[in-house]
């Protein structure tokens, strides 16, 4: 047996913090000579800390490397490969991080990563009526760069089949409750907590209880119904509302009435011309002038002409029934039939358009405030979706001016992303090491230097598997067999005496159960089971989007619970045979252990408890203001140390471009490690880690084994999971 695979203390230490020298980091100096040119997002950002007394200078950039793992782990949601690195030094040092940039925007990883971000906004959960259809259509949006504003005006105002129509989804999520879509929809797209008013009025703003079931009528007419027949979820408007004024605990029944609409949250000025509105107007006329195209008429273009068609069809009652049959069948296949099932609640689509609109500043600041946090570290507003008179911002101008640049720029999220990793908030380097803690919290709030970040869990899974070439497979089919063991039930020919017995003991039991199917027992001793806690059912978002209407399946085995998968299997198991007993047999069989990881990002999504992504943070999404958990626990550290991920990722493979350095005549141990740390930890290694490295290596059975110790050290490293 090997022995137990240990760490060197060094790795085990605090982050490793990439900075400058400390003389150029923090020198306390006039900001004059800092200001960025006006009008720009760090100037105001230094002004206002200059208006509160701050005039420490902001720490210099993060290293080249540094600032490329960063931006690949925000943007894409991954380590940069080694490819990737050696690309980027290749490209002109005053060019390569915008080209950096614009390279990651453009990957396909971009999509699915700001998925997990909008999912984890919008509490999407596979196992909800509709949720992978929400999330494959989320996905679709960012991809194609679809205006933040429509996206939201989609979700809240959409009707129509739970999958078919995606974007029924979100109102699905809270079963169209109108008291929790009153909730989730003020905290989502507008940061205002004001379901504490649903009971009385808001102990800590100004929201009133009025307020709050004025803005549940929004949703008071609208209904989940369920086909009997076909089981299909849809959402429908009904002609009353369930939305009724005065509460029930304040008034007899007879006296309350049906709950008039209405938006109480402050709007800008109507009458204000306000530049950026203006700018964004200008740019919205041009988009909508240039996606103008022809389209079939809907159920409702068909009816306004009903009128004209009955008159000529009773006038000509002696025509030719087929040419009318042929018209008939003509005006049906021009029908749009999505038209009819896209089409919004009225109340719902007013909420809508009050929400989304660009004078309401708690819209464009909260998606400001989101992804700042999100990739800065911090929000302008804490917690990010709590926005009240009492809970002031630390920079309101900064806030504000993002927010008026992202509708400008007409709520395109591509934009606004852009725009903060291109800014030097987002590129500084950490705090000194010597800093002390109090130093530290003062010059992270004030956006100074960048704030300590643990990868987040789907990219630390996504960067392990990137690490260890496990998106695709390490070795030739066949390659790599491992034994295991099976614990089985077989079947044995029983002899005449106990078939007697056993018929005679399990009548009445049998003649109590006769419909219930039997399953014989399946134990795995040891088997690829073993990567349960971090592997998951891949999803398919254009499969997903594609599926016809009469194909529920991709949703609905996302919703299956794991007693349902083997209530399903049991029943499709043999029935047992007459004369037959089972006797359980410990049996060996060899597997071809040359497993391949799908990317977190197409989970079904949330993980199962207990799954790696949970146990990194991943929330449940149940509850409004579900956060990423992002403290350590032992837990953590145990999956890490002992779990099928890390130590497939650690090993080499003859496919892995490590592995002929490792072997043969011309392998070179140095050149391993070297290639290995830019890998794992994209940065070169100094020459004592190097000696370090080549000694763990050598202590190894042979260099296969030895150099697996040396990976599996390295993604243990806190180095490795921190965002320089």
């Amino acid at each position: 047996m090997r022995p137990a695979r240990t760490i060197p203390t060094g790795l085990l230490e605090t982050p490793v913090i990439r900075t400058a020298s400390a003389a150029i980091l923090l020198c306390f100096a006039s900001l004059s000579t800092v200001l960025a040119d006006p009008g720009t997002l760090e100037e105001k950002l230094l002004r206002e800390n200059q208006a509160k007394g701050i005039n420490t200078n902001p720490a210099a950039p993060v290293d080249d490397l540094g600032f490329a793992r960063r931006l690949c782990l925000d943007l894409v949601g991954r380590i940069p490969t080694g490819k990737e690195i050696k690309t980027f030094l290749s490209w002109p040092a005053n060019e390569r991080r915008q080209k950096l940039i614009d390279r990651y925007m453009s990957d396909k990883g971009f999509a699915d990563r700001f998925s997990a971000f909008f999912a984890d906004m919008l509490r999407i959960r596979s196992n909800q009526e509709g949720g992978n259809a929400l999330l494959a259509y989320v996905h679709q949006a960012i991809s194609t760069d679809m205006p933040y504003d429509e996206m939201c005006r989609r979700l809240i105002a959409t009707n129509g089949k739970a999958g078919r129509t995606p974007e029924v989804g979100f109102v699905l999520g809270d079963d169209a409750d109108p008291m929790a879509l009153a909730s989730a929809t003020a905290q989502v797209f507008m940061g205002i907590r004001i379901s504490c008013a649903q009971c009385h009025d808001h102990p800590f703003d100004k929201w009133t209880r009025e307020d709050f079931y004025s803005v549940a009528a929004f949703f008071g007419k609208t209904r989940r119904r369920e086909n009997n027949l076909t089981r299909t979820v849809y959402t429908t408007e009904d002609k009353t509302s369930l939305v009724l004024w005065p509460p029930e605990d304040e008034s007899d029944a007879a006296d309350r009435k049906p709950m008039k609409a209405s938006f109480p949250f402050p709007y800008l000025d109507e009458t204000a011309e306000l530049a950026f509105i203006q700018r964004f107007k200008a740019l919205r006329e041009k988009q909508n002038a240039k996606s103008q195209q022809t389209k079939g008429p809907s159920v409702d273009d068909l009816l306004a002409s009903a009128g004209a068609k009955t008159k000529s069809r009773l006038k000509g009652a002696g025509r030719d029934l087929l040419k009318v049959s042929t018209e008939a069948k003509s005006d049906i296949r021009g029908i749009d039939i999505n038209a009819e099932l896209y089409r919004r609640s009225q109340l719902r689509r007013e909420l809508a358009e009050k929400i989304t609109s660009p004078r309401n500043r708690y819209f464009s600041r909260l998606l400001v405030n989101r992804l700042w946090k999100d990739l800065v570290g911090a929000g302008f507003v804490e917690p990010v979706d709590d926005f009240r008179d009492n809970n002031p911002a630390s920079h309101p101008e900064t806030m504000d001016y993002l927010a008026e640049e992202f509708v400008a720029n007409g709520f395109s999220v591509r934009w606004l992303v852009k725009e903060i990793v291109s800014s030097p908030a987002y590129q500084r380097s950490h705090a000194a090491r010597d800093a002390d803690a109090a130093e530290r919290e003062k010059l992270e709030q004030a956006f100074l230097v960048t704030k300590i970040r643990r990868m987040k869990a789907e990219a630390m899974y996504d960067s392990i598997v990137t690490a260890g070439h496990l998106f695709e497979v390490k070795h030739m089919a066949g390659e790599n067999p491992r034994v295991i063991k099976q614990r089985v039930r077989v079947p044995v020919e029983m002899t005449d005496e106990e078939a007697d017995d056993e018929s005679n003991a399990a009548m009445p039991e049998a003649l109590a159960n006769k419909d219930e199917p039997m399953m014989a027992e399946q134990t795995m001793v040891a088997s690829t089971a073993d990567y349960g806690l971090e592997k998951a059912i891949e999803i398919d978002f254009d499969a997903v989007l594609a599926a016809d209407d009469n194909s529920p399946m991709i949703d609905s085995m996302q919703k299956m619970s794991r007693e349902d998968i083997e209530a399903m299997r049991m029943a499709e198991s043999p029935s047992p045979k007459p004369g037959v007993k089972y006797v359980t047999k410990l049996v060996e069989r060899t597997v071809d252990d040359n497993p391949k990881f799908s990317s977190a990002y197409r989970m079904a999504t949330p993980a199962p408890a207990g799954h790696f992504l949970r146990l990194f943070g991943q929330p449940a999404r149940v509850d409004l203001g579900d956060e990423r958990i992002e403290n350590a626990s032992m837990r953590q550290a145990l999956l890490m140390l002992n779990g099928q991920l890390t130590h497939q990722a650690a090993r080499v493979g003859p496919l892995e471009p490590v592995y002929p350095m490792l072997t043969g005549s011309d392998a070179d141990l140095g050149k391993a490690v070297e290639y290995t740390y830019v890998e794992i930890l994209t940065r070169k290694p100094s020459s004592d880690e190097v000696a370090e490295a080549i000694e763990i290596i050598d202590s190894g059975v042979d260099p296969m084994t030895g150099f697996a110790d040396f990976r599996w050290i390295l993604l243990n490293s806190n180095e490795f999971r921190f965002l320089p």
